[in-house]
C-alpha cells in the first residue's frame, strides 16, 4: 500500500472541516492562512494589504472561540488521511525555542535558557513518509516556564507517544495497516516510552513503533549482572560497551551536510546492533526490565580535528542484518526535516517577529504559521521525490502559467509541466541559480520563489480580465 500521487494541497483544504462555532470565523481564518501563506515573511498587517483587513485578521486572533487545538484540528484529520494510504509513517518529535526577548507587550511569555530571554516552547509532532514527504503535523505543544522548571516537561515526550498510540490504534481500526513509528533525539531516550509499548502489547492493543537516540548509558540485564543485583553495575553491563563489543554488521555511506560550524562530508559508518535488556532506573524501580534492540553506526576515520559522527540508537523491532540496521539509519536521518521546518518557521514565516498583545492571540497565529511552513516544506520534498508529476498538483493555473511567461520570456504551454521544472522557476525568483551540479533547491529560495510567483499570479489575473 503506497499512494502513487499526492493530493492537491492547498492551505485552505487544510482548514475545510474547520468549525470555529460560527460560520463567520471559519471563512476568516481561511482567508488569513491563504493571505498570510502568500506572504509568510511580512508582518500581519502587510501581508493583510489594508487596516481593516488587519484589524480582521487580530479580532480573528481576539477571539475566545479561536484556539490553536481548533485551528490545527482539521489538519490533523487530513494528515491522518494521507497516513493511511502509506505502509509506514514516521511521527517526528522535537521541541524548539520561540524567543521573543525585547517584546515586553506580550502578555504570558515565560523564560527560555537564561532568566532573560523571554519566550515560549513549541514541541510538534510531523508525520513523514520514509522518502521523507511531510504529510501533516500530527498534534503540538507550546508552553511557558519560570526560570529553573524545567522538570517536568519529559512528559511531553511520552504524552507524543501515547497519542501516536492513540492514532495507531485508530488506523487499525479502520482497517488499515499502516505502521506508525515513533522518533526523537535524545531528550526522547526516557524508560517511561519503553514501558508504554510493553504495556500496550500485553494488553493486547496496537503501539506504535518507536526509534529514538539514545542519552544514557543504560545499565543492562546480563548473566553478571541479574536483576536482582540490578543496583550494582559493571562496565560490562553498561550500554555502549556491550554494543561496542557486539559483531559488525557491515558499512554504509553517506553525504552529511554542514551543520553550524561543521563542514559537510562524506562519511563511513560501521554498523552494529544487539538485542539488550535495559534495567529500569531508580525512580521505575518498581518496573520490569524491557527488552529492545540497540544499534551503534560509529564514523570510520573521521578527517582530523573532527569528531567521529556517532549514533547510538534504540528500537522495539529487531534488527538482524546490515539492511535492516540501514533502513534504521535511514529514517533516524530523516529526523532532520523537523529542523528544516523550524528554520521555515523562524526564518520564512519570521514567526519570532510577530507583535501580538497576549499570549492567547499569539498561539493561534502560531498554528497558521505552522501549517504554512509545513506546506513549504511539502513543496520542497515533493519536487525532489516526485518530479515527473504535473505541477498543477500544488501550483494554481494562474501561479503556474504566471511563473512559465516571466521565466522563459513565453507563452504557457497548454499542459502544466513537470513539478521539477515548476519548483526550479519558482526557486529562481528567490535567487536559485539552477547551474549545472546545482542540486535541488532549498527551502529558504522556494519559499521566497513561492511569495514573488504569488503576486505575479495577481498581476497575470488581473492583466486577463482587462483583455
Amino acid at each position: 500500500m503506497s499512494a502513487t500521487a499526492p493530493e492537491i494541497l492547498q492551505l485552505t483544504d487544510e482548514l475545510s472541516d474547520l468549525n470555529l462555532g460560527d460560520a463567520r470565523l471559519n471563512k476568516r481564518a481561511c482567508q488569513l492562512i491563504e493571505t498570510l501563506g502568500s506572504h509568510p515573511d511580512r508582518s500581519i498587517p502587510t501581508a493583510c494589504g489594508g487596516w481593516d483587513e488587519a484589524k480582521a485578521a487580530y479580532r480573528l486572533f481576539d477571539s475566545k472561540k479561536v484556539t490553536a487545538q481548533k485551528l490545527l484540528a482539521p489538519h490533523t484529520h487530513c494528515t491522518v488521511e494521507r497516513m493511511m494510504q502509506h505502509d509506514t509513517v514516521l511521527a517526528i518529535q522535537d521541541t524548539t525555542e520561540l524567543d521573543y526577548t525585547g517584546k515586553d507587550d506580550i502578555e504570558g511569555l515565560g523564560t527560555l535558557n537564561y532568566e532573560q530571554r523571554k519566550g515560549l516552547y513549541l514541541h510538534p509532532t510531523l508525520a513523514i513518509t520514509p522518502q521523507r514527504i511531510p504529510l501533516g503535523i500530527l498534534d503540538y505543544w507550546s508552553w511557558t516556564r519560570p526560570f529553573e522548571d524545567a522538570e517536568t516537561e519529559s512528559i511531553r515526550w511520552l504524552e507524543g507517544y501515547q497519542r501516536l498510540c492513540e492514532q495507531q490504534q485508530h488506523i487499525w481500526q479502520q482497517a488499515f495497516d499502516t505502521r506508525l513509528v515513533y522518533m526523537a533525539d535524545r531528550e526522547g531516550d526516557l524508560f517511561d516510552i519503553y514501558a508504554e509499548h510493553r504495556r500496550l502489547q500485553k494488553q493486547g492493543e496496537q503501539a506504535a513503533d518507536f526509534l529514538i537516540r539514545a542519552q544514557h548509558n543504560r545499565i543492562l540485564v546480563s548473566d553478571q549482572h541479574s536483576e536482582e543485583s540490578r543496583g550494582q553495575s559493571t562496565e560490562k553491563s553498561k550500554l555502549w560497551p556491550t554494543i561496542e563489543a557486539s559483531p559488525k554488521l557491515g558499512q554504509i555511506e553517506f553525504k552529511m551536510p554542514s551543520a553550524n560550524k561543521r563542514k559537510g562530508r562524506v562519511v563511513q559508518q560501521s554498523l552494529q546492533a544487539a538485542r539488550v535488556t535495559i534495567v529500569p532506573p531508580a525512580e521505575h524501580k518498581t518496573e520490569k526490565p524491557v527488552e529492545l534492540t540497540a544499534i551503534l553506526a560509529r564514523e570510520i576515520n573521521p578527517p582530523e580535528g573532527e569528531e567521529a559522527i556517532e549514533w547510538m540508537l534504540l528500537t522495539n523491532l529487531e534488527i538482524h542484518t546490515q539492511l535492516q540496521a540501514e533502513e534504521m539509519l535511514s529514517w533516524y536521518l530523516s529526523r532532520w526535516q523537523i529542523e528544516i521546518l523550524f528554520r521555515i518557521l523562524k526564518s520564512g514565516c519570521k514567526i519570532e517577529e510577530l507583535q501580538l498583545e497576549k499570549i492567547e492571540r499569539l498561539e493561534p497565529a502560531i498554528t497558521l504559521y505552522l501549517l504554512i511552513a509545513w506546506r513549504v516544506l511539502y513543496c520542497t520534498m515533493i519536487g525532489r521525490e516526485c518530479p515527473e508529476l504535473p505541477c498543477d498538483l500544488i501550483f494554481g493555473d494562474d501561479e503556474w502559467r504566471a511563473a512559465y511567461i516571466l521565466a522563459k520570456s513565453d507563452p504557457p504551454p497548454e499542459q502544466p509541466p513537470t513539478i521539477n521544472e515548476m519548483i526550479r522557476i519558482v526557486a529562481g525568483f528567490g535567487g536559485f541559480l539552477n547551474r549545472k551540479g546545482d542540486g535541488f533547491p532549498g527551502p529558504q529560495t522556494i519559499w521566497i520563489g513561492m511569495q514573488r510567483t504569488k503576486d505575479f499570479a495577481m498581476m497575470y489575473k488581473a492583466m486577463r480580465k482587462m483583455e
